[in-house]
């Protein structure tokens, strides 16, 4: 049952992730704004929003470590696997 979950998961995942870019795309094009300025704000905000809840409630719980530990933990993730990833699939030079 969990793994039909994870999967279930995972495709979710795939297609809200392809409608915010179709999305972001759609606003961009709209607008006149170039994509480039969208991703790098709405749809970074979208991405980050998680962490966002996740701090606002530790901070409220009393928890600060938590919250430290969420913003420390997804800076070093996206780094080595957002950065990490595509450069190994396709090396900078």
């Amino acid at each position: 049952m969990i793994y039909l979950m994870a999967i279930a998961g995972l495709a979710l995942l795939l297609l809200t992730g392809d409608l915010l870019v179709r999305g972001a795309v759609g606003v961009a094009c709209r607008l006149g704004i170039p994509p480039l300025v969208i991703g790098l704000t709405i749809v970074a905000f979208g991405t980050s929003a998680p962490e966002l809840m996740i701090c606002i409630q530790a901070a409220l719980a009393g928890s600060p470590g938590i919250a430290i530990g969420n913003v420390v933990g997804s800076n070093i993730a996206n780094v080595f696997l957002v950065l990490g990833i595509p450069a190994m699939i396709y090396p900078i030079a």
